[in-house]
């Protein structure tokens, strides 16, 4: 896997260049995961107030639900959870894709054609992965402080000022950088291992089958990893 990576970077330099393929995987692991990002962030900014609200009052201290919700998004919570929808709808269909093609020998057609498959296939998904699943985290972030202010405001009827002062007193650059390094690192995870599991899935339906699902497993658990050692060298 790690020489498989190492091809693709040297293939990502090399002529000729294909901006319009990059494009349309940008669109694809993207724009297209838009819709379930912005879900899932509004419903988890919404219950990390919920519950911040709730276990803060024991000890006297809403006024920093704020920061709660905002640095758990932020560093946390925005990556990794954008990461694992982006590993479910997008991941997914890239080894599917690819482990397709693989069993229907149209990955040897393009070798015969003197197509360099992993220069056509493979790069632009792991650019993409790389270019989109950051833009997604912060999309993730924003939209999860807004569902924290919706809950926290106009449930339970806690100040906006109080909400978003405590936000911009607690939250600094280095918290934004830790979780934007996170989203880099997940977006090239999800690609590296979707494609790689599909460029070389078995034949037959079955192994298309088996390839996506350790694909999905593989990236998932690596994200979890990851997530660990990025956390321990920056916190």
């Amino acid at each position: 896997m790690f020489l498989f990576l190492m091809a693709v970077f040297a293939n990502a330099v090399r002529p000729p260049y294909r901006p319009a393929n990059l494009l349309k995987q940008i669109h694809f692991i993207g724009i297209r995961s838009l819709f379930v990002i912005v879900l899932t962030a509004i419903f988890a900014g919404m219950v990390l107030a919920l519950q911040g609200h709730h276990t803060l009052t024991r000890f006297g201290a809403e006024g920093l639900l704020g920061p709660a919700v905002a640095l758990s998004i932020i560093r946390e919570l925005g990556p990794v959870l954008s990461g694992l929808m982006v590993t479910g709808r997008a991941g997914s269909a890239l080894a599917a894709e690819l482990g397709i093609m693989r069993i229907r020998e149209q990955i040897d057609a393009l070798e015969v054609m003197g197509i360099a498959p992993l220069q056509f296939l493979v790069t632009p998904r792991i650019m993409a992965g790389l270019v989109a699943l950051p833009i997604l985290t912060v999309i993730f972030d924003v939209i999860g402080i807004f569902g924290g202010y919706l809950v926290a405001v106009q449930l339970l009827n806690m100040s906006s000022g109080v909400y978003l002062s405590g936000i911009e007193s607690s939250v600094f650059m280095r918290d934004i950088v830790t979780g934007l390094i996170k989203a880099v690192s997940f977006g090239l995870i999800v690609t590296w291992v979707c494609t790689f599991k599909g460029y070389y899935a078995k034949r037959g339906a079955e192994g298309v089958s088996q390839a996506t699902t350790s694909a999905v497993v593989l990236s998932s658990v690596l994200i979890l990893i990851c997530d660990y050692f990025i956390t321990s060298i920056l916190l």
